[in-house]
């Protein structure tokens, strides 16, 4: 039997929209302060993943809220597993907002917040996908669970634990509202490296840029000693600054333009160009030599630019900067296609850094046949439910929740051509984009449930 899934998810909008707007109103970045007991993300993280259990059990549905590291919404029953890994956390809000990051604001059918399109928004298009079939009685002969995580931004612990500690199933079919329409069948490796050591940069006191590994920093700030003739100098290298007095100290900061770390050539990261300016004017070795390594986001500064075919160009994001109390710290998002070692290529680059290297976390790369029963059920889905036979499945360097499980993709729900400004001010979500995500994805849990 065909389903009009437009049609069926029609009466739950309103309230999808409602919730969402409570949903991003929760400010949950990760807070190591407040990390306690059930609570190992902290305080905002525990109580975004307490909001969306209420709201399901609320709804009817079994809710487990797995030691605090997840939250987990099931219903039906059978040996065929759907499951979908949305989450709760948000990265940090940094830059100009015109509404408040946590406020939900809603101006001409599009919700502003930081969350609204990483992940909260996505994941409540799939949660209500999920209710309305569930209350149609179309989930038959077959189990759907959707996790929200919380600790998606910071190395996805949380599905580590749902996993290894809880010995969760795999799924038969899994998917993550995380990334791009029509769907992602391909990521990159991901490995985050750390650049240590101390140093006297001595006239410079500290240096304090960017608030995420994956994020492009678009605000850096050092104090250094005073100096009357450093303004000339930035005013001739034409940097977007603000120099401020203090009592024996000057405040520098750079402005930049933020962006995600898997496309860092989209933004223009304000903590290279600090670096960059404060080595060649002061003559510090260490901070000329980070800047020129990666003057070039591709690796090309390095010589240690790749690509493939399949996952294309290597990515290399200055993500966190740090100088306090003469100790450098350098934290690096790199990205790579499979053709790429990753742990090579930190060796490669440790060797020629004035300042050590070593790896913090390590991501495989993920790849499935785009001609697979799986990827091809679910680019049907979404040919049918937007009319798109232009946009095809993709592969991206951005990394999801489909790495942590097995027989799982991302799947939306940016579509073509928007930009959701993920991790950057103004992050967004059409609200129509909501609706027509709720569609898609009843569609797809219907489709991956019965059909295959």
């Amino acid at each position: 039997m065909k389903y009009d899934f437009k049609e069926l998810m029609k009466n739950y909008e309103t309230e999808a929209i409602k919730t969402l707007q409570s949903f991003v109103q929760i400010d949950s970045v990760y807070r190591g302060d407040t990390v306690a007991k059930n609570m190992p993300f902290g305080e905002g993280v525990y109580k975004a993943l307490t909001f969306i259990g209420k709201v399901a059990e609320k709804d009817g549905f079994s809710v487990d809220y797995c030691d605090g590291y997840a939250t987990e919404i099931s219903c039906g029953s059978g040996d065929k597993l759907i499951a979908i890994y949305a989450h709760a956390d948000v990265v940090p809000v940094s830059g100009v907002w015109k509404h408040p990051a946590f406020s939900a604001t809603i101006e001409n059918d599009v919700m502003y917040g930081r969350g609204t399109g990483d992940d909260k928004g996505p994941g409540i298009a799939a949660y209500y996908a999920l209710k309305a079939l569930r209350d149609a009685h179309l989930i038959d002969g077959y189990k759907v669970t959707m996790v929200f995580g919380g600790n998606e931004e910071n190395g996805s612990a949380c599905l580590k634990y749902y996993f290894d500690e809880l010995k969760k199933p795999y799924p038969t079919y899994g998917f993550t509202p995380d990334a791009d329409f029509p769907l992602i069948y391909g990521e990159k490796g991901i490995t985050n490296y750390l650049h240590q050591a101390q140093v006297d940069l001595f006239p410079v006191i500290s240096i304090n840029a960017g608030t995420a590994s994956n994020v492009v920093i678009d605000t850096a700030e050092a104090i250094i000693a005073q100096d009357d003739k450093i303004e000339d100098e930035l005013k001739k290298r034409k940097l977007n600054y603000s120099l401020q007095m203090e009592k024996d100290t000057m405040r520098l900061t750079i402005y930049g333009k933020s962006a995600h770390g898997s496309t860092p050539e989209l933004g223009i990261n304000a903590g290279l160009e600090l670096i960059a300016f404060l080595g060649e004017y002061y003559d510090l070795a260490a901070l000329k030599n980070l800047a020129s390594l990666y003057a070039d986001p591709f690796g090309k500064a390095m010589n240690l630019y790749f690509e493939s075919e399949n996952l294309h160009e290597t990515t290399y994001n200055v993500g966190i900067i740090e100088y306090v109390d003469t100790v450098l710290r350098v934290t690096v998002n790199f990205r790579y296609p499979e053709t790429v070692n990753g742990e090579e290529i930190v060796e490669r680059i440790n060797e020629k850094t004035l300042v050590p290297t070593e790896i913090i976390s390590t991501s495989p790369y993920l790849y499935f046949d785009p001609e697979s029963p799986f990827i091809k059920a679910l680019y049907q889905v979404y040919v049918e439910e937007t009319g798109d036979t232009v946009n095809k499945p993709m592969t991206i360097g951005g990394g999801t929740y489909a790495k942590e499980s097995k027989n799982t993709i991302a799947f939306g729900a940016a579509f073509p051509g928007k930009d959701n400004l993920f991790h950057s001010p103004n992050e967004h979500f059409e609200l129509n984009d909501l609706r027509q995500s709720m569609a898609i994805y009843a569609h797809a849990i219907f489709k991956l449930g019965h059909e295959l």
